[in-house]
């Protein structure tokens, strides 16, 4: 798939396309322009070729004295100096160069903190990512992201790596603000993009074949013109009322139809244009705009500021076509630019050296059950057994964690108590939060499957809940503890699979699905600037 994508991205290098797909000047390339104007790189002058000697002869007048060892090398633009008068051009005649602009910018995290970092005029949302990444002392694996948030309207949206930051800083308003936040599904659709357009909502002007492949290049490919149609809950302009429209995103625009489901031209009405506005999810839609669904986004245009009034609000049925809908608009948007922003981590990746330390993640098609009971290992292909084998790897932690704590513990702690505070140090526990709260910190991360993150639970004091993303679904899960020849232990299959502490579940889950719908990927994390 990707040896398909990586030759239409240099196709798309030889012709450049404007953020909208459309090739500059408007006219493709290779097409001839008009009878009766002139190319503009007719209407250059240029200096005519002159052959160069090895060595000139010094003219009779010229009494300038020269090296003898070096050639002369003649003025090859003759016509910019006359005999009689100095060169056009002097050195103190051209001003020097203005020094790059340079700004503050005030970047926020999700706990409040905030750092004042200096820009450039050209500094992008990649670039300003990685200086926060390195000044905070982060791991590095490109899936943080600068938010633009807009407290008074509503709105967030999460800024494309190439974005410029002082560019886009220009646009908001004063209560506007930029945040520092993981996003793990910034570029999860070139991964997996049947997971992200239903087969129902999209339609192709040319016959396709429904791969993952064909699927990307007719949204990248700037000749191909797909469609996302379906119902939407619309709010008209200056109104508090919203309408049931069927709606259709096209590379020209978002249109809706006048009269049913119909597609006819003199039927379609635009309601946003795709050039000089950005999409973004709504926050509280309900409590704020009277939206029908939770699932609300908005097609804001680049001028407004504060005006509501103007913003274009939308709502889907499900969280599923909120997604279509929003990716889609970033994919016929940017185009090829998207893909170019997703491909740069990887090829710095390939370009480092092989004895650089890399971080570590976990990969649902590089992990098996193995058994290393015998001299050699082996895979365990049989699903049964890898199951009784995660158990029993379970009772072995237990026994080891048994042992350790009868030969005695470095810690100043007891065992027990250590077991039970030591989870509090780790990134993914977010303590005494919410159930809300919870699942707002999985949305504003990604939807992605294996997010999670661990938390107090609020109806037992002395249990937790394991908060988890399969299918663009949040689940919970209880952590009960339970006691067993004195010592305290965790489980989440009702004492099947015991832990002595958190941080061995976790590690546990990571490697082994259990009783949870998917493994244990990426953790919610939240940083201090």
């Amino acid at each position: 798939m990707d040896a398909s994508l990586e030759s239409l991205c240099a196709a798309a290098e030889t012709a450049p396309l404007l953020r909208n797909g459309q090739h500059p000047h408007g006219r493709p390339p290779g097409a001839r322009p008009l009878q009766g104007q002139v190319a503009p790189r007719q209407r250059l002058q240029r200096s005519q070729p002159m052959h160069i000697l090895a060595v000139r002869r010094l003219h009779q007048g010229d009494q300038q004295l020269r090296t003898s060892s070096l050639p002369a090398i003649p003025n090859p633009f003759p016509e910019l100096c006359s005999p009689g008068s100095p060169p056009a051009l002097t050195p103190g005649s051209v001003p020097p160069g203005p020094a790059a602009a340079k700004q503050d910018v005030k970047v926020f995290s999700e706990d409040g903190t905030s750092k004042v970092v200096e820009i450039l005029a050209d500094t992008t949302a990649r670039d300003l990512c990685q200086l926060l990444v390195y000044r905070s002392h982060c791991v590095d694996d490109n899936s943080w992201t600068l938010v633009e948030h807009h407290p008074h309207l509503g709105l967030e949206r999460c800024l494309e790596d190439h974005e410029l930051v002082a560019q886009v800083e220009s646009t908001m308003a004063s209560e506007s603000q930029f945040l520092f936040r993981k996003n793990y599904a910034k570029y999860e659709f070139f991964k997996n993009p049947t997971n992200f357009f239903p087969e129902q909502m999209v339609t192709w002007c040319q016959q396709s074949n429904g791969s993952q492949t064909q699927l990307l290049q007719n949204f990248l490919n700037s000749s191909s013109c797909p469609e996302i149609q379906g119902f939407l809950h619309v709010k008209e302009l200056g109104r508090k009322s919203w309408k049931k429209l069927y709606v259709c995103l096209r590379r020209s625009g978002l249109y809706c139809s006048t009269k049913g489901a119909s597609k006819e031209p003199r039927h379609l009405q635009l309601l946003a244009d795709l050039e000089d506005s950005r999409i973004f999810s709504l926050m509280a839609g309900r409590k704020q705009y009277g939206a029908p669904t939770d699932y609300g986004f908005c097609i804001k245009p680049n001028r407004v500021r504060n005006e509501a009034k103007e913003l274009r609000l939308l709502c889907a049925e499900d969280e599923q076509s909120r997604t279509c809908w929003m990716t889609a608009f970033r994919l016929l948007k940017y185009g090829m630019l998207l893909y170019q922003n997703y491909r740069i981590p990887q090829q710095r990746k390939a370009m480092l050296s092989p004895f650089s330390t890399p971080v570590r993640s976990v990969s649902e098609n590089s992990l098996v059950a193995m058994d290393f009971s015998g001299q050699t290992g082996r895979v365990i292909e049989n699903p049964v057994e890898a199951q009784s084998a995660a158990l029993e790897e379970g009772h072995a932690w237990r026994k080891r964690s048994t042992r350790m704590n009868i030969l005695g513990s470095q810690s100043p702690l007891h065992p027990s108590t250590l077991s039970t505070v030591i989870h509090r140090t780790q990134h993914w526990f977010h303590g005494r939060i919410s159930r809300e709260e919870s699942h707002r910190i999985i949305k504003q991360q990604g939807l992605v499957d294996g997010l999670f993150l661990l938390r107090d639970s609020q109806s037992n004091p002395k249990a937790f809940v394991l908060t988890l993303c399969h299918r663009q679904k949040i689940k919970n899960f209880q952590i009960l503890p339970c006691e067993d020849d004195g010592q305290t232990f965790f489980s989440l299959d009702d004492g099947n699979t015991k832990f002595s502490d958190l941080i061995q579940l976790v590690d546990f889950y990571q490697l082994n699905k259990g009783v949870l719908p998917c493994r244990l990927k990426h953790h919610c994390i939240r940083v201090a600037l």
